[in-house]
């Protein structure tokens, strides 16, 4: 079969190429999928960079979401069978024609979705869910702010947000994009080239946002404590601007708000019976037509590193499919 290999960590993606590689086979309680779609996100990025918090070392096949048709079972797996199609995935192994995956980690594919909108859910939505859920304490009436809405996660946030119904103010650096972003459901959009803290103040009557969702950093998370409400939870869920920033402790002292980090998997690993409710409800959502993933772009396995270029590149408004079965 053929799978994207890095063979070599690298800053340009110049140690990543697609080769030739064996067929898994599933062990106990795992199954090997035919893969449909694969979603490019940030991490498999950073995991052929080595500035991932999960150090592989090469070789390995990046890729954690994940849809397909089973095509084989491992000793002991009940409730899946050969045929069905399903989403879910790893931590890695995913941009390849086949994976194996262990049974936990998958979900019977919802009939009202596309292979590539499977794909494009499970790291985003569970993201978003333990954020502003478990972490955020979001609730019905607070006003949320989406940094890098437009981006995969920041989509679900915006999404998962009017769900629980927020008021959402999302932000980018695109108005193209913050103009999607508010057809898909934003509330209001502000582009934080021309600054956000003021206009956050105006639009909340001066108490500024409950609830901050930043995968951003840098200069983002640093105005973001000029804005944030009293008792607000400003949720550092990334830093894809490059700069780790810093808060001054006296700023969540007066201002009374605080700053929570949050890893959606390892809440998951530490609070397993959580963990099981944070993946069954967003399943549920889009069983149900409550949320809807969106798909940018859809490219073949051996168009893979463009995928992965227009994400490093800023170009994608919600999430970049790779369809090895193109």
């Amino acid at each position: 079969m053929r799978a994207l290999v890095c063979h070599e960590l690298s800053d340009d993606l110049s140690g990543v190429d697609l080769r030739d590689a064996a067929m898994p086979e599933p062990g106990q309680g795992e199954v090997r999928i035919r893969l449909r779609a694969v979603s490019v996100n940030f991490p498999d990025i950073l995991l052929t960079q080595g500035k991932y918090q999960l150090k592989l070392e090469p070789p390995f096949t990046p890729g954690m979401d994940m849809a397909g048709e089973i095509d084989a079972l491992g000793e002991g797996v009940k409730g899946f069978k050969i045929g069905d199609a399903v989403a879910g995935g790893a931590r890695f192994g995913g941009f390849a024609e086949y994976a194996v995956v262990k049974v936990e980690g998958l979900q019977h594919k919802p009939e009202n979705m596309s292979f590539s909108e499977a794909a494009a859910y499970p790291a985003a939505y569970l993201t978003a869910y333990v954020s502003l859920v478990r972490r955020g304490n979001l609730k019905a009436g607070d006003t949320l702010l989406v940094h890098g809405a437009s981006g995969g996660v920041g989509l679900a946030a915006v999404d998962v947000g009017k769900l629980l119904g927020a008021t959402v103010i999302a932000t980018s650096a695109s108005d193209a994009k913050l103009d999607q972003v508010v057809a898909y459901g934003a509330d209001y959009a502000l582009n934080v080239t021309q600054g956000f803290k003021d206009r956050v103040k105006a639009l909340t009557a001066g108490r500024g946002a409950d609830v901050i969702y930043d995968p951003v950093g840098g200069d983002v998370f640093d105005e973001s404590v000029r804005c944030i409400a009293f008792d607000g939870r400003l949720l550092v869920i990334g830093f894809t601007s490059g700069r780790i920033a810093t808060v001054p402790t006296n700023m969540p002292l007066i201002k009374g708000f605080s700053v929570v980090g949050v890893r959606a998997g390892e809440y998951g690993r530490q609070f397993p019976e959580r963990g099981a409710e944070n993946i069954k409800q967003i399943w549920d959502w889009a069983r149900e037509g409550k949320t809807r993933p969106h798909v940018h772009a859809e490219v073949p396995l051996d168009k893979a590193l463009d995928g992965f270029r227009m994400l490093m590149n800023r170009e994608v408004v919600g999430k970049v499919i790779v369809r090895p079965d193109l």
